[in-house]
């Protein structure tokens, strides 16, 4: 049986009718046509499904969609613009921290997160936020370098 619900997404409203089984990231890709959160293991293992809901990020693949109603949900469309990227999406091209893409949208979305949050994180608290994000192609080091980079540069910012 579907029901009719709003979901916020990327600050728009979004009217859907949903059956209660269907996860998060179901929706976001089939009935929003919002294709940039990826859809991996589909069973919270792999991170490209990560979204933002309240700040927090959290595997799409494991929300169902009921949970999602009144909660604030950003994918990967919602960061940058038409202004441009996102700082840490041009320091992860930067640092050629992207090879195939496919962990890419995961990966901002937990960077975007943890810099929101803690915009000075160490090495090792970056490492750590990002252990749910697999990627099979960069070894991480660059991505790393990327997340260190925009952090200083925000730190720089905001003693300038």
């Amino acid at each position: 049986m579907k029901r009719a619900i709003e979901l916020k997404v990327n600050g728009e409203m979004y009217p859907v009718s949903v059956s209660a089984d269907r996860t998060l990231l179901d929706v976001i890709r089939e009935d929003l046509l919002l294709t940039g959160t990826k859809k991996g293991c589909e069973a919270g293992e792999c991170g490209a499904c990560t979204v933002l809901m309240d700040g927090k990020p959290v595997n799409s693949c494991m929300v169902l969609v009921m949970d999602a109603v009144g909660r604030e949900i950003v994918t990967i469309e919602g960061v940058g613009g038409l202004e441009g990227l996102h700082p840490i999406q041009e320091a992860l091209v930067e640092h050629g921290a992207v090879q195939c893409g496919y962990c890419t949208p995961g990966i901002v979305m937990t960077a975007k997160a943890l810099l929101d949050n803690q915009p000075n994180p160490t090495e090792r608290e970056i490492r750590e936020a990002l252990a749910g994000n697999l990627c099979r192609c960069t070894g991480y080091v660059k991505i790393v370098e990327a997340v260190l980079a925009v952090s200083q540069a925000l730190s720089q910012g905001r003693r300038g």
